[in-house]
């Protein structure tokens, strides 16, 4: 089945880069300063579910997943600068050639080239798809001896010359284009999501997701599945798959009320999700605390820990940094020891999680001293 759903897909991205398909993208507003200088023939060709380039920064090296046409990739480049870089994956040689043609036309009109696009399929983004067709037009497989030579090829190109290295991207973007993979490979394509992302780095994936889980007789529909409906995410799936491979501060963002499409009563809408990549280095203990603000009594995160509201909870120096970055700089309040502590204690959180953390134990080694209460307030 994942075969033909690969077929299928690759079929009608094709049709789609050289002939618009409107039932294959919903309405989206884009920052029109960006698109001025894009091709209309990749504007007219572009099929997503949101505008997932609205979270690029200045400087960003960002990953596009399922870059088609390169339209997402195109805006990101404006946004990155000279500085950034942009990367844009797909598996379809017609999207591809489509957005290749047309780099040179951006490129001229910004007054620099950032972009490349690689072939590649986004659950497998070691291997060089390029690569592979290069080396099958000088060695074509023709009985199985070629082919085991073509699978040695293959796991080489991987291992000595990685489509995208470990730890290299700051930003990964998808527009409508993570529910194309098999519900067999999604799993793989967050592995390597992850692993291509710097330590802090972000994804934003804008795609459709379903309020029910799609039943097996529509996901064995493969016009269903190329037309992004059977291979959609459950609501809630989506974050918990996130979780399962190590992302933290899973957010959505944005959330169509309206559905996009009605199948069987199962409602299809899009949905904008916001994750970070952790940090997997030993935690130490160096008397930190952190507390939450509210408004919630309390909160919990991946890990199972407890945030009562106005607590001082004891946390490792990894734990510490973390809740001083987005998405939770805002939320959290963090308490330095007043005497820095410089060895490295191996952090052991209570039998129950995080522990609070007394006062005392921040003040640790300094004098207590009284201030003048005749001062008044401050």
């Amino acid at each position: 089945m994942d075969m033909k759903i690969t077929a299928s897909v690759q079929k009608r991205y094709a049709e789609g880069a050289n002939e618009r398909q409107a039932e294959l993208c919903c309405p989206v507003d884009y920052n029109t300063e960006y698109l001025k200088i894009i091709p209309n023939e990749v504007i007219e060709k572009d099929y997503g579910c949101g505008d997932p380039s609205q979270y690029v920064r200045e400087g960003d090296v960002v990953l596009d997943l399922g870059s088609g046409g390169g339209k997402i990739c195109f805006i990101a480049s404006q946004v990155v600068g000279k500085k950034g870089r942009v990367i844009g994956v797909d598996m379809t040689d017609d999207m591809l050639d489509l957005a290749r043609r047309n780099a040179p036309i951006v490129a001229k009109e910004i007054g620099y080239a950032n972009v490349e696009f690689k072939k590649g399929n986004i659950q497998d983004l070691k291997t060089d798809m390029g690569l592979v067709d290069e080396y099958l037009r000088e060695n074509p497989v023709h009985d199985s001896e070629s082919y085991g030579d073509l699978k040695k090829k293959i796991q080489e190109f991987g291992e000595r010359s990685p489509m995208i290295a470990d730890g290299s991207i700051d930003i990964i973007v998808s527009n409508c284009v993570l529910n194309l993979v098999s519900d067999n490979e999604k799993k793989q394509l967050f592995k390597e999501m992850y692993r291509v992302l710097k330590v802090g780095g972000r994804i934003a994936i804008s795609d459709i997701v379903s309020d029910e889980v799609s039943p097996d007789h529509l996901k064995n529909d493969e016009k269903l599945w190329s037309g992004c409906i059977s291979g959609a995410f459950q609501e809630y799936e989506f974050g918990r798959l996130l979780e399962e491979v190590g992302f933290y501060g899973v957010n959505i963002d944005k959330f169509d009320k309206e559905p996009w499409q009605i199948v069987e009563g199962i409602e299809y809408r899009s949905m904008t999700i916001l994750a970070w990549k952790g940090d997997d280095a030993v935690s130490f203990d160096k008397n930190q605390a952190v507390m939450y603000k509210g408004p919630w009594k309390e909160v919990i995160d991946e890990a199972g820990n407890k945030f009562p509201r106005g607590k001082r909870m004891a946390v490792s120096d990894k734990l510490f940094n973390k809740m001083q970055m987005e998405p939770y700089n805002d939320q959290m309040i963090t308490i330095e020891p007043h005497v820095e502590v410089t060895d490295d204690i191996p952090f052991k959180g209570g039998c129950c999680g995080l522990s609070e953390r007394k006062p005392e134990e921040s003040k640790a080694g300094i004098k207590r001293i009284t201030t003048n209460p005749s001062q008044g307030c401050c």
